[in-house]
């Protein structure tokens, strides 16, 4: 199903969703309420959603598919309009699956990259289980957890960074474990996240938004600060440097991403070694995995996403398979591990 009210951007879906013998097009509504409306009858597989649409606008038809009909929902979104990426990366809270660039016109530059990824999306989430959610109100609303750790200890005494790393389900993933560490966490957070490059500044100031510690797009050669988190540049490698320094590379994909997870955990296992935490939460593929395992070897602490609150269990699954993850832990206990592990109690 498409829901897009404008009617050339609607019409230029059905021509792009239309070259592809894969995806068949069950409705295209210009609406929410018609999506509402519309969906018993036709099950789409997978939803298109327009942010931006009159009435109910598309975070709050998200929030109503997923709380009545719970069906995988693709956001196609502006990427430069700064309302827009707030909507859609609550609507990743609210239980989409991802967000894509919202196309322009046949003759724009980027049309065909942005054509493909459009479909590609699609074909990918439509074969994503969801589950009812209930609405965002209820949800974690970035308030820290009411766990206990003791007082941290000096950062040189234990960990020195901690690397966290997502894929499909990451941005809602990522704001429940950040905004659950404690306003005084003794570390720096280094953050991969899956997303279009036009999204990553958007995707960070939203993340800034709604958890207590300052969040930013990692800039190279600068030095992390404790209790800051480091966004991963689009379309960049984010790695820590020798001496503590990061690095961002425009270095050749790894395993097809850019940034990498596995990128990111491979210089924590050689500038950090013992020192460094990696943390590999829900996503699609294996990213992350053989980094993560590197961590590991060299005698980091390693955690990945359980099964049961992972949205996609493909990278999780694929550290755990190969002996990678030292801790496997809902999303939930995350952070609480996070900060009795850098306060030197127990983790387990």
């Amino acid at each position: 199903m498409l829901v897009e009210d404008s009617l050339v951007v609607r019409q230029l879906l059905i021509h792009i969703v239309g070259r592809d013998a894969r995806l068949e097009i069950v409705a295209a509504v210009a609406s929410g309420e018609e999506a509402l409306a519309t969906i018993a009858a036709t099950r789409p597989d997978v939803i298109s959603m327009d942010i931006r649409l009159p009435g109910i606008d598309g975070l709050e038809t998200t929030r109503r598919i997923m709380a009545e009909t719970p069906t995988p929902i693709v956001v196609v979104a502006d990427a430069v309009e700064d309302s827009s990426l707030r909507i859609s990366m609550n609507a990743l809270r609210a239980g989409a699956l991802s967000v894509v660039e919202k196309p322009v016109a046949t003759t724009h530059a980027g049309y065909e990259a942005v054509a493909t990824e459009i479909c590609t999306q699609l074909r990918i989430m439509a074969a994503v289980p969801v589950i009812r959610r209930r609405p965002i109100g209820s949800e974690w609303a970035g308030r820290v957890s009411d766990f206990s750790a003791p007082a941290p200890v000096p950062i040189s005494a234990a960990a020195s960074v901690v690397a966290i790393a997502a894929s499909t389900g990451g941005p809602p993933a990522l704001a429940r474990v950040i905004g659950a560490l404690p306003q005084d966490f003794p570390l720096p957070v280094l953050v991969v996240q899956h997303m279009g490059p036009a999204f990553m500044e958007g995707f960070a100031a939203w993340l800034n938004g709604v958890v207590g510690l300052g969040v930013a797009v990692a800039r190279d050669g600068e030095r992390p600060e404790a209790g800051r988190v480091y966004v991963a540049p689009g379309d960049r490698h984010l790695e820590l440097a020798p001496g503590g320094g990061l690095r961002i590379t425009d270095a050749d994909p790894v395993g097809g991403q850019r940034p990498a997870a596995t990128a990111l955990f491979r210089s924590l296992a050689r500038h950090a070694g013992p020192r460094g935490v990696g943390v590999l939460l829900t996503g699609m593929g294996e990213d992350g995995a053989t980094g993560l395992l590197d961590m590991r070897r060299a005698g980091a602490t390693t955690v990945a996403e359980d099964e049961s609150t992972a949205v996609v269990f493909g990278m999780p699954a694929a550290a755990i398979r190969m002996g990678a993850a030292g801790h496997v832990l809902p999303l939930d206990r995350v952070a609480a591990h996070l900060a009795r592990l850098v306060a030197g109690g127990p983790t387990r």
